[in-house]
This record gives structure tokens, sequence and C-alpha cells, in this order.
């Protein structure tokens, strides 16, 4: 009696143990990378002061003094200060981790699904669909991505809703272009032409074999595209088109101090610091990932 393989069961098999020996392998070089995990360690960091923060503080981030205000650094009671309302900055900068971040990364991983399903799509589909999706996705390149974001969240009005779909909307078409560039490539290999000579729809195609090897360039990428949201998403709080006052965001504590930076400098700075160091962590672990996938081994 002839044993039955399906279509479906050839290709599981033929991919799925390449694609976890890959990716192991991958995750084996960037433990090897001490930049690597210098920065991913910073990340994990800011991860945890999101998570745990309001457990970290020991004052109310929110207690106004103006008797307190604009305190230097060092200060008894008050370790980094305080800002222009006196408050204290190192409750605002800990609890503010948690916003910056929602802002920063949640738009990024929207486009991530939403830019890489149409990019796939596209890639794969090729002809007339590929056409139709990528001239509409170019039309969003027209303008800057600053400019973009500036123009959407000022029509729709300022708050953290309105500039998490402005953001979304901005870096859904960048993904969508990475998506359909990785998968215009592998859409004529050998094991997708043997995939669709064995019956195989093209739902199960893409499913089975294209996303194990477009989803690692596309996934750089838009772990690339954080620290660019950041700040872009500070921009906005700094222009009033983001978070609104009186929470503790990053780019909205820039604004509220700019007053503030020929009296109090540094305390001033603290913010802005904290947005360098999140957006380059981010942008230095995305090319270290990037380079541990480009080694084979």
């Amino acid at each position: 009696m002839v044993d039955t393989v399906t279509p479906k069961m050839m290709t599981a098999t033929a991919t799925q143990p390449a694609v976890e020996g890959y990716w192991r392998g991958v995750f084996a070089r960037l433990l090897r990378d001490p930049t690597g995990m210098l920065v991913g360690s910073i990340i994990l960091l800011l991860l945890a002061l999101a998570l745990f923060g309001p457990w970290l503080i020991v004052k109310d981030p929110y207690q106004t003094s103006m008797f307190l205000r604009l305190k230097p650094i060092g200060t008894d009671g008050f370790l980094l200060g305080s800002d222009e309302l006196g408050r204290d900055m190192l409750s605002r900068l800990i609890l503010g981790t948690r916003l910056s971040l929602f802002m920063g990364i949640v738009p990024v991983v929207f486009a991530f699904f939403i830019g890489g399903a149409i990019g796939i799509i596209a890639g794969y589909a090729g002809g007339k669909t590929n056409t139709l999706i990528m001239r509409t996705i170019d039309i969003f390149y027209a303008f800057p991505s600053v400019l973009l974001a500036i123009a959407l969240s000022g029509a729709m009005g300022a708050g953290v809703g309105n500039a998490l779909l402005s953001l979304t909307l901005v870096f859904v078409p960048q993904v969508a272009r990475i998506a359909e560039s990785v998968t215009a490539q592998v859409r004529h290999m050998d094991y997708i032409d043997a995939a669709r000579a064995t019956g195989a729809s093209a739902f199960t195609i893409i499913r089975v074999q294209v996303l194990g090897n477009v989803l690692g360039p596309i996934f750089v990428f838009s772990t690339g595209l954080i620290s660019v949201c950041m700040i872009l998403a500070s921009g906005l709080s700094f222009l009033g088109l983001g978070v609104r006052p009186p929470e503790p965001e990053w780019g909205l504590m820039l604004n509220t101090l700019r007053t503030a930076i020929y009296t109090q400098p540094w305390v001033a700075a603290l913010p802005g610091m904290m947005i360098f160091i999140t957006s380059i962590s981010f942008n230095i672990l995305a090319d270290r990932l990037r380079a541990a996938m480009a080694i084979k081994e």
C-alpha cells in the first residue's frame, strides 16, 4: 500500500526544520555579539521600567509645588531635580517610559501586520494586482514622514489615539514596500514552483513557504522603525499633537521644560537623553540583528 503525502505535508516538512534551525543560529550569533547584548539589555531594562514603573516610583509624579520648581539634579529628595511645576523628574521619567514606549512600539506593530500583509499579497500576486497596490502605496511617498504625521494628527486632532493612528498610517507604506520587495524575490524560487506543482493553494504556499522566508527581513526593518517612531511620537507631543498634559511623556516633558533650558539645562535635557538612548538602542539592535541574519554558518 502506497502512503499518501499531501502537498501541505510536503511543504511543511521541507520548510519548518530549516526555518527553525536558521532562527536558532541567528539567536546564537546575537548572544555572542557584545554590542547586541548591551543594547538588548538596555531595551529589557526600559521594558521593565514600563511594566513595573508605577511600583518603583517613590513620589507622586503629578504632585506640584511652586516652591520646589526647577530644583537641580542631586537636590535632597529630588535625585534628578524637579520640573517647571515642582514635580519629581525621576518619577515622571520612570512613569513616562511606559507611555513613550507605547507610542513608539504600537504603531510599528500595527504597521508590521498591516503593511506586511499588503506587501506579501502584492509581491506574491504580481502583475496588475501588484501594480495597483504598490502604485497606491507610492502616493504616500510623496510626503515626508514627519510632515505626513503632523498633517494627519493635525487633521484628526490631538490625543494618544489619533497620534497612534497617524503614525501607523505613516509606517504602513514603508513596511509594505519592504514586504513586497522580499516576497517578489522568493515567489519564483524552485521550492515555490515545486509547491505549486503539487497543487498547494496560494494561501498554503504563502503560509508555509513564503512567510518563513520573508518575515525575517520585514521584522528587522520594523525593529529599526521603532527608533524613528519614537522620535516622531515625541515630536507630535512636543508640538501639542500627541499626549496631553499632565501625562508624563518624554516629548511632552521636553516641550514643557523648554523655557528652563537657560536656568536648569541638565534637568531640561533629561527627557531628550531618554529619547536618544532608547531610539539609538533600537536602531543598533536592528543593525546587529541584520548582521546576525547575514552570516551563514
